[in-house]
């Protein structure tokens, strides 16, 4: 089979991230996936962004094979997968390290919709996992982030709040496609940025009132919708 597509996409995607500010030296990664025919491709394991090249993207399938590249997918390969296994209607997971985000999942705090940025992207909180315990950290430690995101979502819907906040770690966010999981992924750092600011100058600051919340979310999503250019 042909995943040049598929590894164009990736490529693509992974080298925006230098580019938003999102990532450090070799910190984080993007995958896509082709549901129908069960593969992903991702970033391989520690290659400099400036170094990347379409035929170090590996892509394997839904089972964790390696089916085409040469080198090690990244280390966050098993949590990217178990995703795709469990969240219906994704193509692309974006893990980042960037600083904002990272500062809530470090604090153990839940990113709070404070105002209407928030509201376009995310119809909730952003919401950060439970501490991963010993066994799951000794584990099979990616695949049992996975879980763990999974379990976070168990009463949450992953197309309506497209990121997470893993505790002691950082962001993960997704999408449709490449290029709406790293604006999502983009969005959820500028979003972090000002809560940070807006908490720091009122630690009491109240969420954004529920019908704001609706009103903007379902401008941009949904039957309703009518942001943008059809």
């Amino acid at each position: 089979m042909n995943y040049n597509a598929l590894k164009k996409e990736c490529l693509e995607a992974n080298l925006e991230l230098p580019k938003t500010g999102l990532v450090d030296l070799t910190f984080g990664n993007v995958s896509v996936a082709d549901p129908e025919r069960r593969v992903f491709a991702i970033k391989p394991s520690g290659v400099r962004y400036s170094e990347l090249l379409i035929s170090q993207i590996v892509v394997l399938d839904y089972d964790g094979k390696i089916i085409e590249g040469m080198l090690r997918p990244s280390s966050d390969t098993p949590t990217h997968r178990h995703l795709y296994l469990h969240f219906a209607g994704i193509r692309s997971v974006v893990h980042t390290h960037s600083r904002n985000a990272v500062a809530f999942s470090q604090a153990g705090i839940d990113l709070p919709c404070l105002g209407t940025t928030h509201c376009d992207y995310f119809n909730f909180a952003v919401p950060v996992t439970r501490t991963m315990t010993p066994a799951e950290v000794e584990g099979e430690y990616e695949w049992e982030t996975g879980k763990v995101i999974v379990e976070r979502f168990q009463d949450l819907n992953p197309l309506q709040v497209p990121a997470v906040l893993v505790r002691n770690h950082g962001p993960f966010a997704w999408g449709t496609n490449a290029a709406k999981a790293v604006e999502t992924a983009h969005a959820l750092e500028i979003i972090a940025d000002m809560a940070w600011r807006t908490l720091s100058l009122n630690h009491y600051s109240a969420p954004a009132p529920a019908q704001l919340l609706k009103k903007h979310f379902s401008r941009k999503h949904g039957p309703s919708a009518y942001y943008g250019q059809i």
